[in-house]
């Protein structure tokens, strides 16, 4: 009885942090994606090799960061290590769907970084990137909580995203996308009840799509 508590004390928790760092092949490349859930924009991803040590304790899931940290840990990320940008569009979001859009967004990432076809992808969630030839896949469910290239990818893919929902609010001014990004917030719905979809709408999305009607033209 008491080997079996022990053993039980001692289970390693789903959560806890984990080696990335005795992946192979190197290098590793953290990935992540930010924008699934909204009902507007693209969505982005990011891809991250870090080259040093400096800093990492610092990363972590992006959400649990203010806008202004994660903005300076987004500068600190690219001056320091290697990062890729990737991102798939509300037409290719409506086209193929959300998930598949997401891993698309993700692949385009780690392509960008411009290594050739090699190294181990460390992937936030439970699926693997389709048609990504040449690289190892782990997938890692909280992984931007549990290893600092998935943490530093979460915070390229959400400070990205963040940036290009500002600039959509320039030219859509009426749905004010520099407050809630694009997320189904009920001021966002309430804006699209308002003065129905633009061309930034996912078309497929519920909360959207109900109002994609003969009076309701996207503008």
């Amino acid at each position: 009885m008491k080997v079996h508590l022990l053993k039980a004390l001692h289970k390693p928790n789903k959560f806890d942090p984990y080696d990335w760092e005795s992946l192979n092949p190197k290098p590793v490349i953290g990935v992540d994606e930010a924008g699934r859930g909204c009902l507007a924009g693209r969505v982005y991803a990011g891809a991250v090799i870090l080259k040093s040590e400096q800093g990492i304790d610092q990363y972590t899931d992006s959400k649990l960061l203010s806008e202004s940290r994660r903005e300076k840990l987004f500068e600190h990320i690219l001056s320091h290590h290697l990062v890729g940008i990737g991102f798939a569009s509300v037409d290719e979001i409506d086209s193929i769907n959300i998930l598949k859009a997401a891993l698309l967004a993700m692949k385009r990432a780690v392509e960008s970084l411009g290594i050739g076809e090699r190294g181990h992808v460390l992937i936030d969630g439970n699926q693997k990137i389709p048609n990504l030839i040449g690289y190892s896949q782990t997938t890692l469910v909280k992984g931007d909580l549990r290893a600092a290239p998935v943490a530093a990818a979460s915070i390229i893919a959400k400070v990205s995203r963040d940036r290009y929902m500002s600039t959509l609010a320039a030219q859509y001014p009426q749905y004010d996308f520099n407050k809630h990004k694009g997320y189904s917030t009920a001021a966002h719905k309430q804006k699209i009840v308002e003065h129905g979809p633009c061309p930034e709408h996912r078309k497929t999305f519920s909360g959207v799509k109900e109002f994609i009607s003969p009076q309701f033209e996207l503008r």
